[in-house]
C-alpha cells in the first residue's frame, strides 16, 4: 500500500513538496519525499521533472534508517516517520552517502534520537563530524562488513567510492535482496509511481543523470558492478526516482554497456592508497580530485584490501599511477606484496606520482622513487612528503599535483583536438579580442592566481560579472558558488611583466604571489598594485560550458587607479587555444 501525504507547500507555485510512503519488501519502508518545482541540482545540471530524495526504514529486531532526506522536507519527514515508529526505537542511521539532499536532516534526527548509532564508510563518519555540531555514536564499515538487525534482515555493506562523492557504500539486505543504492542507478524524475512501471518516461532522465554524475567515474562504476556480481538482487532502491523493479536487469545493463564504453575510451589513473593509515585516503582523494578537473578518469585501489591479481589488472591498464606509501611494520606484508606487484607491471609509457601518508612508519618514499625511475617512468610531480597532521594548504597541494599528473597526460590528446579545427574557422575565432585580467583569490591559508581574458560584464542590476575558467585551473576549486576574489584589469603599456611571471608554470602548492606587489582588498583577497583598476566579486552560481566553467558573479566593490589608462587587449591569430 502507497500513502500519499501533501504538505501545506504543495499549493505554492515556486515548490511542491508531498510525501509518498509504501511497503516495499517485508518489514521495509520507503519514505519518499517528491520535489516536484527543483529545476536544478548540483548547480549545473538543469532538471526536467523534478527530483525525489528516497529513505528506507528496516523493521527487524532491531531498527535501521537509511539516509534522511533534504532540509525542506524537515516538517513533513519528522511527522511521517514518527508515525511510522517511536523514534527512541530507531538504533541506526544507515549512510549510504553524506550529500546534503540525502543528509540534511541527519543532525535533527540526532538532536531528537541521541542514542541511535550512525552506520557509514570511515569517509562519510569524517565528513559527518565536521557536519552535525554534536557527538554521536559512529560505526565504521568497508566492503563485506555485515550488521545483523534480526528476523532475517542481515545488512551486508559494498564500498562504492566516486559515485559519485568519496564515502559512497551501498547497502543490501539479505533478509528482502533489496539493494540501497543511494545515488548510484537513480534519477532525477518526480512523480507518484512507486517502481519503474514505464520505462519509456525514464529512459531520458536515467541516461542524463549517468552522464552527468556517473560518466566521469565509469572505472568506478564497474567495480562497484564487480563487487555487486555475487549479490542476488531484487529490488534496487534507489535515492532518486523511482525504485527499480520491472526492468531492474535492463538499467543494470545499461550502466554496464555505458560504462565499459566509457572506460575503453579515455585513459585513466590508478591511486593506490592505504586506508586507516595516516591521511592516506584524505591525500589520495585530493590527488584524484586534482586528476579528474582534467578530464582523466581515475580509480582508486586500497592497496590493504586489494588482492595481487586486481592491482596487477588494474597497474597493467592505467596511463597513470599514484601511490601513497603503506606502512613497513611486520604486519603489513600484505602492502609489501602489492608495492612489488605494481614494480613487476608498471611500465615506462606511464607517469608516475608519490605522496607519503603521515602515518609515522611509512615505506621510504625516496627509494622507491628511484625504483620507478629506474623502469623509466616520468614523475608527473615531486613526491608530496607530509610530516604534520595535513591542512587546506596539504589538501591544495595534491589537488594541484593531481591537475599536473592529468594535464601531463592529455597534452598529446589537446594538441590533437586543435589540429582538426578547420582552418579558416580558427583563425576568424582568433580574431575575437578581449581585455587582459588577473583574477586573485586568498581562501583561509590558500592563494590562487589566474590570467584571464574571457571576461565580460553580464548585468546591471546586480552588476554582474562572468569570467570562463577552464576546468583545469588550479584556481577552479576557488571559485565555487559563495566564494569570493577580485578581479584585476592590466593596463595597456604596463601589463608585459605581470603578464610573464602569472603565465609561468607553477609547481604545485607555490607561492603565486613571490615578488608581486599586493595589498588585501575588503574580502581579502590580494589587490595588485600595478593593476589599473579592481573589482571585489563574488561567486553567484557557475554554467557548464563544456571545457570551461562560466563563473557568474556580482561585484560587491571596485576602484580604478588611473582613470586616463587603458585595457590591455589580448589579439590571438587562433582559437584553438589561448
Amino acid at each position: 500500500m502507497v500513502a500519499l501525504i501533501s504538505s501545506p507547500q504543495a499549493a505554492s507555485l515556486q515548490s511542491r513538496l508531498t510525501l509518498q510512503t509504501g511497503a516495499i519488501a517485508k518489514n521495509s519502508t520507503a519514505i519518499r519525499c517528491l520535489d516536484w518545482d527543483r529545476d536544478r541540482f548540483d548547480v549545473e545540471f538543469e532538471l526536467q521533472n523534478g527530483t525525489t530524495y528516497n529513505s528506507f526504514l528496516i523493521q527487524g529486531s532491531q531498527t535501521a534508517l537509511i539516509d534522511t532526506s533534504h532540509r525542506k522536507f524537515e516538517n513533513l519527514y519528522f511527522d511521517r516517520l514518527k508515525g511510522l515508529i517511536d523514534l527512541a526505537d530507531i538504533d541506526y542511521l544507515v549512510v549510504n552517502h553524506t550529500e546534503p539532499d540525502h543528509s540534511g536532516l541527519i543532525q535533527s534526527l540526532l538532536e531528537q534520537a541521541p542514542h541511535l548509532t550512525v552506520v557509514g564508510s570511515k569517509v562519510a563518519i569524517q565528513f559527518l563530524e565536521t557536519q552535525v555540531h554534536c557527538d554521536f555514536n559512529a560505526r565504521r564499515v568497508k566492503s563485506g562488513d555485515r550488521l545483523d538487525l534480526g528476523q532475517g534482515h542481515e545488512l551486508e555493506f559494498i564500498s562504492a567510492p566516486n559515485l559519485h562523492w568519496p564515502d559512497t557504500i551501498l547497502t543490501y539486505d539479505h533478509g528482502t535482496q533489496v539493494l540501497y543504492t543511494c545515488d548510484v542507478f537513480g534519477m532525477h524524475y518526480c512523480d507518484d509511481a512507486l517502481y519503474d512501471e514505464v520505462p519509456q518516461l525514464l529512459e531520458p532522465d536515467f541516461q542524463y543523470y549517468y552522464d552527468c554524475l556517473m560518466k566521469p567515474n565509469a572505472r568506478s562504476v564497474l567495480g562497484a558492478l564487480k563487487r555487486m556480481a555475487p549479490l542476488t538482487i531484487g529490488l534496487v532502491a534507489t535515492g532518486h526516482g523511482p525504485l527499480l523493479q520491472h526492468h531492474r536487469e535492463d538499467w543494470l545493463h545499461r550502466y554496464r554497456t555505458w560504462s565499459e564504453a566509457q572506460s575503453k575510451a579515455a585513459p585513466f589513473v590508478a591511486v593506490l592508497y592505504a586506508s586507516g593509515y595516516g591521511y592516506s585516503d584524505r591525500l589520495g582523494r585530493a590527488i584524484a580530485q586534482g586528476i579528474r578537473k582534467t578530464g582523466t578518469d581515475v580509480e582508486l585501489m586500497d592497496i590493504q584490501e586489494a588482492d595481487s591479481h586486481e592491482v596487477r589488472e588494474l597497474v597493467s591498464e592505467a596511463a597513470g599511477l599514484v601511490v601513497g606509501m603503506p606502512p613497513q611494520t611486520e604486519s603489513s606484508a600484505h602492502s609489501q606484496t602489492i608495492l612489488s606487484s605494481v614494480l613487476a607491471i608498471a611500465n615506462k609509457k606511464q607517469v608516475i606520482g608519490l605522496f607519503e601518508t603521515g602515518g609515522g612508519q611509512d615505506e621510504p618514499i625516496y627509494p622507491l622513487r628511484n625504483r620507478f625511475r629506474e623502469l623509466g617512468l616520468t614523475e608527473a610531480f615531486a613526491p608530496i612528503v607530509i610530516k604534520s597532521i595535513p591542512s587546506e594548504v596539504t589538501d591544495k597541494l595534491c589537488e594541484e599535483s593531481g591537475t599536473d599528473l592529468g594535464q601531463r597526460l592529455n597534452r598529446s590528446r589537446a594538441k590533437q583536438q586543435g589540429k582538426s579545427l578547420e582552418a579558416g574557422m580558427d583563425q576568424a575565432l582568433g580574431r575575437l579580442s578581449s581585455g587582459l585580467y588577473l583574477l586573485t583569490v586568498r581562501k583561509g591559508d590558500v592563494t590562487g592566481a589566474m590570467l584571464a581574458s574571457w571576461v565580460m560584464q553580464a548585468s546591471f542590476q546586480p552588476l554582474g560579472v562572468a569570467i570562463a575558467a577552464a576546468k583545469d585551473r588550479a584556481i577552479e576549486s576557488l571559485l565555487q558558488v559563495g566564494d569570493t576574489f577580485v578581479l584585476n584589469t592590466l593596463e595597456e603599456g604596463n601589463y608585459q611583466h605581470l603578464m610573464k611571471h602569472f603565465l609561468k608554470r607553477f609547481p604545485p602548492g607555490a607561492d603565486r604571489f613571490a615578488g608581486i606587489d599586493t595589498h588585501a582588498a575588503a574580502n581579502g583577497s590580494p589587490i595588485l598594485a600595478e593593476a589599473l583598476a579592481y573589482l571585489e566579486c563574488t561567486v553567484n552560481h557557475r554554467l557548464d560550458a563544456s571545457d570551461h566553467w562560466i563563473v557568474c558573479c556580482t561585484a560587491k566593490a571596485g576602484r580604478v587607479a588611473n582613470v586616463d589608462g587603458l585595457t590591455a587587449v589580448h589579439h590571438r591569430r587562433v582559437g584553438s587555444h589561448y
